[in-house]
């Protein structure tokens, strides 16, 4: 049996996806159906995205969630961190770039007791209508962060040898299509082409 453990907030969690639930319940049911229709090897998909959640949430419950669900055979671990950690509040970053980057290697460093298949998700552009702009939550997103970060997270790959998921050049050049009303969150479409992109990395575990 492998388990797919899928960390993150909202965007993993699979928020504003009213039809097909987020990229992580697709592959969820990609995968249930595999091993009832053609016999595949088990596997688990498991969401713990966390509406709003941001790095400093992650360090707190990875040691626990990750030892509660993990297979005695094989695991398989991603994280989808960063759209919370660089909103500003109050002109200042919810999770400054170093904490970011501190606590993304804190998590990395517990999963690999674990396993060796770990992957950092990268983050999405924001849509142009948002960009620097503070929404009624009062926080401010801009995609000049979003480049920031997600340079981070390369450095962060480069650093401990996990692989990258590349989902933002996927949106870059059609944010409109594939991101939600709020300009931050994918709709059914954008959330379809994630999980096609992150499909195949388990489908070789079958």
């Amino acid at each position: 049996m492998v388990s797919c453990l899928c960390f993150g907030d909202s965007i993993t969690y699979g928020e504003y996806d009213g039809i097909f639930g987020g990229w992580v319940d697709i592959l969820k049911r990609y995968f249930h159906r595999e091993k009832k229709m053609n016999n595949a090897k088990e596997l688990n998909v498991f969401n713990l995205g966390k509406g709003g959640e941001t790095t400093d949430g992650l360090v707190k419950r990875i040691q626990v969630e990750s030892e509660a669900r993990k297979s005695p055979e094989e695991n398989v671990v991603f994280f989808g961190y960063g759209a919370n950690d660089l909103a500003l509040v109050d002109g200042n970053p919810q999770v400054s770039v170093a904490q970011y980057q501190n606590n993304l290697h804190r998590a990395i460093t517990v999963v690999k007791g674990i396993t060796q298949h770990v992957y950092a998700i990268n983050i999405l552009p924001i849509a142009s209508e948002i960009d620097g702009v503070i929404g009624d939550n009062g926080k401010l997103r801009s995609n000049t962060d979003v480049e920031l970060y997600n340079k981070t997270v390369l450095d962060i790959v480069k650093e401990t040898g996990i692989g990258l998921i590349d989902v933002n050049t996927l949106f870059i050049e059609d944010r409109k299509a594939l991101l939600s009303n709020d300009g931050l969150h994918p709709n059914e479409v954008g959330y379809m082409k994630m999980a096609e992109k992150i499909k195949p990395i388990l489908k070789q575990f079958l």
